[in-house]
């Protein structure tokens, strides 16, 4: 009986421990970097985006380049504040994006976010120092700020008193901002065929014509890109939505629209830096290999880690990878970053 009676009162003394730790679950993921070319290198990975699934596609991109290739990676996601859950349709709450003053990378796969004041900081930091980016998909319309906000010219389509950042974000930074669905949107896959001259380029080692591929659809761009931008992969419109379907003929592949591209930037006249843009890297899209090589490679170039870039380095999913297909209200509900470890 006494026995019992301790038990009882240790637990009553355990649970608020208890109900603390839970509460303060990180909401973002670290995976620590094994040995590789990139230990020593810091990725903040930002997610949050409403279709295409970026929660998943950069915990699985993170694990790829913290297992195979040694980065430490840390993985920041869309909180609902109440619950620790994450949640894509929260567009005002990105925790963990202070840990981008120690990045050496920020992969950033957001669309339309409206993030507040005290978070657009953290970001708009980082840029302003230089520090190599890479944009996945949505990433060409991340953010959508109102006009009353400090940080409303890093919206999509700025077309306020900065004329320096005329398109915002996406054009200035990325290369593009949202232009259209150039293919089928759910109907018409893409097919990555190697740019005109851009065969030797370091971020296409290993990457044989056609290998790339994802469900996706080419998204529209002007062309062509702005500055310093050089395009990598053209997007063959496909008329079906497997790596076999035969290209549609017609305009929509003449001209091939780039789906992948390299330029620099500079924020206001300061250091520049590197930009790896892909208007790939939904979460299903990383199931082709050839995806998630143009992933990681660009990831090498971006913190000039070119000469280390192997043609047949690793870049096999870790764990078992079963993306969500992307669309509308299709995330997995009450997922904490945790379930993606």
């Amino acid at each position: 009986m006494i026995r019992s009676l301790l038990l009882i009162a240790a637990l009553f003394l355990i649970s608020p421990a208890v109900i603390m730790a839970a509460e303060a679950e990180p909401a973002w993921l670290t995976f620590s970097g094994a040995e590789g070319p990139g230990k020593g290198k810091v990725v903040v990975l930002v997610s949050g985006d409403e279709e295409y699934r970026s929660e998943e596609a950069l915990a699985q991109l993170g694990k790829i380049l913290a297992t195979r290739h040694g980065f430490e990676c840390r993985v920041l996601y869309a909180i609902d504040p109440d619950t620790g859950a994450i949640d894509p349709n929260n567009q005002t709450n990105i925790p963990g994006l202070e840990q981008l003053g120690v990045a050496d990378l920020m992969v950033i796969a957001t669309r339309f976010r409206n993030l507040p004041d005290e978070q657009m900081q953290e970001i708009d930091a980082y840029l302003r120092r230089g520090g190599p980016v890479v944009g996945l998909r949505t990433a060409t319309h991340a953010f959508n700020i109102p006009v009353d906000r400090a940080f409303a010219h890093y919206s999509n389509g700025y077309a306020g008193e900065k004329r320096e950042w005329t398109d915002g974000f996406g054009r200035i930074v990325l290369g593009e901002k949202w232009i259209s669905h150039h293919g089928k949107h759910g109907q018409e896959s893409t097919r990555g065929l190697i740019a005109p001259g851009a065969a030797d380029h370091p971020i296409l080692r290993g990457i044989a014509d056609g290998a790339i591929w994802g469900p996706t659809d080419v998204y529209g761009v002007r062309l062509p890109l702005p500055g310093d931008s050089q395009p990598l992969v053209l997007g063959q419109v496909l008329a079906g939505m497997t790596p076999d379907s035969p290209p549609v003929a017609g305009p929509q592949n003449d001209p091939l629209m780039p789906i992948a591209w390299t330029k620099t930037y500079s924020v206001e006249g300061g250091p520049r830096g590197r930009v790896f843009t892909t208007t790939m890297g939904a979460a299903t899209d990383m199931l082709s290999e050839g995806t998630r090589r143009l992933l990681v490679n660009g990831c090498y170039w971006a913190v000039g880690l070119e000469e280390a870039i192997q043609a047949d380095a690793r870049v096999d999913a870790v764990g078992g990878f079963q993306p969500t297909p992307f669309g509308f209200g299709g995330s997995r509900k009450g997922l904490k970053p945790a379930g993606l470890r």
